[in-house]
């Protein structure tokens, strides 16, 4: 009899565990801290996706006075030629955020390779590797990009190649630390230990154990991009005018600040609240994770 009324009581925990798990799970995402950033980046995306939803003005046409602040007809005003401020801003996301992935994008292969070849083969291409690593990290990365867009010229695709290079350096250091600690681990020596061979063990054990946590910090540079790609963009080494371009905006607006303050503020804000929301949604995301590996680790134990 005791046995019989005690069968049921683990499944029953389980079930209100497992509830209570998943309520736990929505609770986290509808937290205004991760829900209102989210909003906001997807939004940006959307602009950058299908600007035509959003706003049906060109944003290099002139449909209006210079000038003129923002109201009911231009929410975001009119900039010094007439064009509309809000339909430049909402088209300049996809300059702006394509370039920022492709950012992100060269640093994380390219910092990986090198993280991933350092680690896995260790040795003298190891240290040759990480002082190459050490020299990036040395130069400050504003300097660092500029230098490579110059190099490469000037344009939206060459700005985003030059910041993708300042976070090669970063992206090379955690790979190879990732991978320099799972190569330690027991089970990769008992793979070895079997049989397998470098590039075996290497694709089945070590890179699948080792690029979670690089991956997570490319969620974490995309905002850091996008705010490097609009510095690039105000100083004048993205794109050219009149493209729109979110820090070209921003630089056509200075000479007007004490005149039309919404020509740099509204961009300006855009700017900072993707930017910040990029990265809000990414540390929540990181401790979310972090906290589930912990309850997975004291539940194991």
């Amino acid at each position: 009899m005791t046995a019989i009324t005690e069968i049921p009581r683990p499944a029953g925990g389980a079930r209100r565990r497992g509830d209570g798990t998943q309520a736990s799970a929505w609770r986290s995402v509808l937290r205004p801290g991760v829900l209102i950033p989210a909003v906001v980046l997807l939004v940006a995306l959307a602009w950058a996706v299908a600007p035509g939803l959003f706003t049906s003005v060109s944003p290099t046409a002139q449909v209006g006075e210079a000038l003129q602040g923002p109201g009911a007809q231009h929410w975001f005003g009119t900039d010094s030629t007439g064009r509309d401020l809000y339909s430049r801003v909402v088209h300049g996301a996809s300059q702006s955020i394509s370039a920022a992935l492709i950012a992100v994008l060269v640093g994380l292969v390219f910092g990986s390779l090198i993280g991933i070849s350092a680690g896995a083969v260790g040795g003298r291409l190891d240290d040759a590797l990480m002082r190459l690593v050490d020299v990036l990290l040395a130069i400050p990365a504003l300097l660092l990009s500029l230098s490579v867009v110059i190099l490469l010229g000037f344009g939206t695709t060459n700005a985003a190649i030059a910041v993708g290079v300042t976070s090669v350096a970063v992206f090379a250091r955690l790979a190879r630390a990732q991978v320099v600690s799972v190569r330690a681990s027991e089970f990769v020596e008992a793979a070895y230990g079997s049989g397998g061979t470098f590039w075996t063990v290497l694709a089945r054990h070590v890179l699948p154990n080792s690029l979670t946590p690089v991956i997570a910090l490319a969620a974490l540079q995309l905002g850091s991009a996008i705010l490097q790609i609009s510095t690039l963009g105000f100083l004048g080494y993205g794109a050219p005018p009149p493209t729109p371009e979110w820090g070209l905006l921003i630089a056509e607006g200075r000479d007007y600040v004490a005149t039309a303050w919404w020509l740099t503020t509204l961009p300006g804000l855009v700017v900072v609240a993707v930017v910040v929301a990029t990265n809000r949604l990414s540390q929540s995301i990181s401790r979310g994770s972090d906290g589930r590996g912990a309850a997975s680790a004291r539940r194991a134990r």
